[in-house]
């Protein structure tokens, strides 16, 4: 019996390797903040995260292939049929594992915006531009763009992603796979702003990643969860302003005012804050899947 083999623990998420075939992919509820690891978790935030990325990773199937094989644990088992599976916890993993495919990963990280926020508004405080694209005179802040614009960053290793052009990108992928991620990327983004929008949430922005499976782009990773987008509530939003999110910026507000030097062991989350930022997850869940 093949091994399943543990090949990568990141800050929320694990990965299991099933040959080079397939990947199981576990959503923790470890939560992170300024690049470190919290030692408090968020209970059911995994499973809340896994829910929502096949939710979308369904929705978006006409727009582009995605990497996902199964969302349930009858399907995983399936497909891990002939693998030693025995130190798994079918239990624990219930909602909050998938199996998919595993692709060459595309080494970028695409962004798309619709509103100048966030690193995006500073820049264009100072230069009129972000990540280098020049934008319109006179915008306030979190104001909705003429158009959206993609902005992709280099994935690093170590370290922090690098703001890059378009142009670098393209010499790096070649022209015409960096042109139909940017085209997918920005189907991905109006189709998911237009159907959010009808939910009472703006999609300021978001990321994406893809990968190639048989010589054919697909997209990987997550898609559109609080963790890899900005969403805003409709309801609450007022240019000019930075509205809150629908993600862990509760965390970060608390460890901003909790004295924590972001160099040395960050400190344990109180319960109030736990269950703040469970809320604003939970929330985000049924505003988007129930609608």
């Amino acid at each position: 019996m093949s091994e399943l083999k543990l090949i990568h623990k990141g800050k929320v998420r694990d990965l299991y390797a099933a040959g080079e075939k397939y990947l199981l992919i576990v959503s923790s509820d470890r939560i992170s903040a300024f690049d470190f690891i919290l030692p408090t978790p968020i209970p059911g935030k995994g499973a809340i995260l896994n829910k929502i990325s096949s939710f979308w990773f369904d929705k978006t199937g006409n727009i582009i292939k995605n990497h996902l094989v199964a969302a349930d644990i009858a399907g995983i088992k399936e497909g891990l049929a002939g693998y030693d599976c025995s130190g798994l916890d079918w239990t624990d993993l219930e909602g909050r594992a998938v199996l998919v495919h595993r692709a060459r990963r595309v080494d970028f990280e695409c962004i798309v915006r619709g509103y100048i926020t966030g690193s995006g508004w500073k820049e264009y405080q100072k230069q009129g531009s972000v990540c280098g694209l020049r934008l319109p005179l006179g915008l306030k802040e979190a104001q909705k763009l003429p158009e959206p614009v993609f902005t992709p960053t280099s994935k690093a290793d170590q370290g922090h992603d690098e703001n890059v052009t378009f142009e670098r990108m393209s010499a790096a992928l070649g022209p015409e796979l960096a042109q139909k991620i940017k085209e997918k990327s920005l189907s991905l983004y109006n189709y998911a702003a237009e159907y959010l929008q009808h939910r009472g949430i703006l999609l300021a922005d978001t990321k994406f990643e893809f990968g190639i499976l048989d010589g054919e782009l697909i997209l990987i990773d997550e898609a559109l969860t609080p963790d890899s987008s900005r969403f805003w509530d409709a309801g609450q939003y007022r240019t000019g302003t930075s509205p809150e999110s629908y993600d862990k910026q509760y965390v970060r507000n608390w460890l901003e005012g909790s004295g924590w030097d972001k160099v040395s062991a960050p400190p344990e989350l109180p319960s109030e804050v736990v269950q703040g930022t469970l809320k604003k997850y939970e929330e985000a869940l049924n505003k988007i899947i129930a609608g």
